[in-house]
């Protein structure tokens, strides 16, 4: 067997002493009380208002590739949107669709994802080859309505991997209820 004076938990214990030894009890005994954080207040929107007449028609440009955050959106949690470190928990394929049928079915599938909890998802709006040789029209759409959603707090181009400059990921604000 071992050696009874030569006990490593006894080491440890001394060790653990040493390091304790300026520490101080707290007053009364009691810890600071843990306080909650608030969360902010559900939005309340009835589940099947598509709201698509709220996207208006702007001017804004588009490159290559898209990039929008609204104020207060860490750096950190931009960037792992940019990386595709958040993953999409949906995806809608507006791939072959005419404006006209591209804004209520983006307007409804924002709506279920917020309604469902979800807060990252996937929209792939193509690349615009099929537009003639003019300007991606489903990614400047896209682009433009996605900005005037409130519950959007950021979207980009998704990485190569997962659709690149044909797709956009969408983190979706958390304060969406479902209201029955």
């Amino acid at each position: 067997m071992g050696d009874p004076d030569n006990n490593p938990d006894d080491k440890d214990d001394g060790t653990f002493r040493e390091a304790m030894r300026d520490v101080e009890p707290i007053e009364d005994g009691r810890a600071l009380p843990y306080r909650k954080k608030r969360r902010p207040e559900p939005l309340n929107l009835p589940v099947g208002d598509e709201r698509a007449d709220d996207f208006a028609d702007l001017a804004i440009e588009t490159g290559e590739f898209l990039e929008f955050r609204r104020p207060g959106i860490q750096n950190r949690v931009f960037r792992d949107l940019q990386r595709g470190v958040i993953e999409a928990q949906g995806t809608l394929d507006l791939h072959g669709l005419r404006v006209r049928e591209a804004k209520p079915a983006l307007a409804r599938f924002l709506n279920y994802s917020l309604a469902s909890g979800r807060r990252c998802v996937r929209i792939i709006h193509g690349k615009g080859i099929g537009s003639g040789g003019q300007q991606p029209v489903l990614k400047q759409k896209t682009n433009q309505w996605l900005r005037q959603k409130d519950e959007v707090l950021a979207f980009v181009t998704a990485p190569r991997w997962d659709g690149g400059s044909g797709a956009v990921y969408v983190l979706l604000s958390g304060k969406y209820r479902r209201h029955d």
